[in-house]
């Protein structure tokens, strides 16, 4: 795929340069809680800037119905992208409408603007191909060329993510350019020992991954709210732990699949349970109990997990040369049950491994509690994305920017 690099190489002044990007932020209300992904992004758009593109950035944020919705619009993340290049930013409250039509026709050379939600058009999200192309064809109307960056967005086959960068002269920004690499480090010619650590809430969601790294990895750390299914499998009380019972015979073959070719399996040895779920916004104290894996009251729910498994995993990072963790350990936004996170974020940063964290709960997990995002081989903008790359299927974001 062209780079953009490569693009600038060819002339980019005066030309109208759409921007994929990813400001998909968390929001509380108006107010973003983590601009990890605009930061990311920022790099690109002040290159084209720099070089005399009139940048038009879109992106999605949240899941509108395909239509205008208030409380999902790009506003605040345009307002913090002028933050970070330190120039106005442009913002057109419509996609393809005439805002964003006068908005983009207003732009000098190096000037920046943000078009409204793309999922404010049904035709972004369609599944049927007419309807997207009929919408990527208006996106196309607003621009000479196309970047794709939007990382976290390219697994989707969306009309800005796939059907847009046919039909217009196309390149990879930065960061996808980076985040490709980097993943291509825990797929190709792996350092090892490889260590991948999965946590967060529900198994099924990376059933596709650890099919695949069974074929690849060294060991496997099981934590969050899918180690219940795991315990369960192998026969213990869960009490009403979030739990995945459909799951269970799969969780089976893949625990007798990791044992035949050597790759280690490693579970809680301890968890801390409560009869409640922590109240998460006066994040009142929880007094959680800690009990071994396999005594789980059956009125109790396990909600991180414990001091002796944070030793535990700390101890089996600490040999590795790569490793990749994607989803947390418990409930990490609460203080009572956001050890165990902050436990395996140290154990990467105390280990001498190549470190990768994968986007989504695990990078916001690694900002919220204070680490330093420098200090990690690479955190990723898309967790969704990352996985489906590891998963080893074809990502459209990726294929539609190929020559």
């Amino acid at each position: 795929m062209k780079t953009i690099d490569e693009l600038l190489a060819e002339g980019v002044t005066g030309k109208r340069v759409f921007v994929r990007a990813d400001l998909n932020v968390p929001l509380d209300g108006t107010t973003i809680t983590d601009d990890g992904r605009i930061r990311a992004v920022q790099p690109t758009i002040a290159k084209l800037a720099a070089a005399g593109a009139r940048v038009i950035v879109a992106s999605h944020l949240g899941r509108p119905k395909g239509a205008p919705d208030p409380a999902f619009s790009l506003a605040p993340a345009a307002a913090r992208l002028g933050e970070l290049l330190g120039s106005d930013v442009a913002f057109a409250t419509d996609t393809v409408g005439e805002s964003a039509r006068t908005t983009v026709e207003g732009l000098a050379d190096g000037q920046v603007a943000v078009i409204e939600n793309l999922r404010f058009n049904a035709g972004e999200t369609s599944k049927d191909d007419a309807e997207r192309g009929a919408f990527a064809d208006e996106l196309a109307a607003l621009a000479d060329l196309y970047v794709g960056d939007g990382f976290g967005a390219v697994h989707r086959k969306h009309a800005s993510v796939f059907d847009l960068p046919a039909r217009l002269p196309h390149a990879a920004g930065d960061l996808i350019a980076t985040e490709v690499g980097v993943l291509k480090k825990l797929t190709d010619d792996v350092k090892r020992p490889y260590v991948v650590v999965l946590g967060g809430a529900k198994v099924s969601d990376k059933l596709g991954v650890i099919d695949h790294l069974l074929e690849k990895a060294d060991r496997i750390l099981v934590g969050g709210g899918m180690a219940y299914t795991f315990l369960k499998a192998q026969g213990h009380e869960v009490g009403i732990s979030l739990l995945q019972e459909d799951q269970v015979p799969t969780v089976l073959e893949y625990l007798s699949r990791a044992e035949k070719k050597g790759v280690e399996f490693v579970l809680p040895v301890d968890v801390l349970v409560s009869s409640e779920f922590p109240d998460l916004k006066t994040k009142a104290p929880a007094n959680p109990t800690t009990v071994a894996f396999d005594a789980i009251p059956a009125d109790q729910e396990g909600l991180d997990i414990g001091p002796k498994t944070r030793e535990l995993y700390a101890a089996k990072l600490a040999d590795a040369a790569t490793v990749f963790w994607n989803g947390p350990m418990g409930v990490f936004e609460h203080p009572d049950y956001a050890g165990g996170t902050a436990a395996v974020a140290q154990g990467l940063l105390d280990s001498d491994a190549f470190t990768v964290v994968g986007g989504g709960d695990s990078a916001a997990a690694v900002r919220i509690l204070g680490f330093d995002e420098n200090k990690f081989g690479h955190i990723s903008t898309g967790g969704g994305a990352s996985l489906e790359y590891l998963e080893g299927k074809s990502l459209p974001g990726l294929v539609a920017l190929e020559d």
